[in-house]
């Protein structure tokens, strides 16, 4: 994981008041009216992994502004993991948008932070149409879309649920180290941000980049989100081989050359 010069950004009021760390990687000024990139990461991910690693990096090599942050409770925002929400990370994505990038932006988001790029898409577009037309495109990877009802309430055993119901928190395996809470308040506060499966007409070029091996988000999964995404430029490129990460160079190679492409 590479090193990332932190700030901090406070976010919320009140008791739900929390400080996020954050990148921002400006453009040199002659290109500030480009606009730039906005990282999105997925669940237990943060700002410094491989793949917003290597997009910051594209992104001050081309010369756009890439800004990248970390969720409350990841890397070293403030807050518990174990207190979590879509909606509180959400509401971080939305603040970070807003207080710190400048013109056309496209948002890049991976997993679980591709659900939160299409849940910003869609406030947004309901509730500041000058905000939501600075989302110039969309960048889809392996999109947890609806994760905490399709990919975590929906793939409980009934052992599972009973426990989450009586203790209102159940500990999963992961494959990239230590078992991983899911809380009640999780999936009940998650009930009131889903896509459900709703037409969505995002009215700006979607790229989704899937993995074909891909175990926590299946290839099915994202299938069937390119069925309710209406729109002439949403484009879905399956990875043959590819697992949930899609880190392989050859991975990072073709999603950095679609982000390209979208800035021409």
């Amino acid at each position: 994981m590479a090193e990332v010069e932190q700030q901090m950004l406070d976010v919320g009021v009140g008791a739900n008041r929390r400080r996020i760390a954050y990148s921002w990687d400006l453009p040199p000024p002659s290109l500030s009216d480009e606009g730039g990139i906005f990282w999105l990461s997925g669940f237990m991910s943060e700002m410094g992994s491989t793949k917003a690693s290597a997009v910051a990096h594209w992104a001050k090599e081309a010369g756009f502004g890439c800004t990248r942050f970390d969720y409350s409770g990841h890397g070293v925002s403030e807050g518990k993991l174990i207190d979590g929400t879509i909606g509180a990370w959400l509401e971080d994505a939305l603040e970070v948008f807003d207080k710190l990038t400048v013109g056309p932006q496209i948002i890049v988001g991976s997993s679980m932070g591709a659900h939160i790029a299409l849940l910003m898409l869609r406030k947004l577009m309901r509730d500041n149409r000058d905000e939501a037309d600075r989302i110039s495109a969309l960048v889809l990877i392996a999109p947890a879309w609806d994760m905490t009802e399709e990919l975590m309430w929906k793939k409980m055993s009934e052992a599972d649920r009973q426990t989450l119901t009586e203790a209102g928190v159940v500990y999963h395996p992961s494959d990239y180290g230590e078992p991983y809470a899911i809380t009640k308040k999780l999936i009940d506060e998650g009930r009131q941000h889903l896509l459900a499966r709703k037409t969505m007409i995002p009215a700006r070029p979607v790229v989704i980049l899937q993995g074909s091996d891909d175990k926590d988000v299946p290839i099915g999964h994202t299938r069937e989100l390119a069925t309710f995404l209406k729109g002439k430029d949403v484009k879905l490129i399956e990875v043959a081989g590819g697992e949930h990460s899609l880190s392989r160079p050859q991975d990072i190679e073709l999603l950095l050359s679609e982000i390209e492409a979208l800035t021409v």
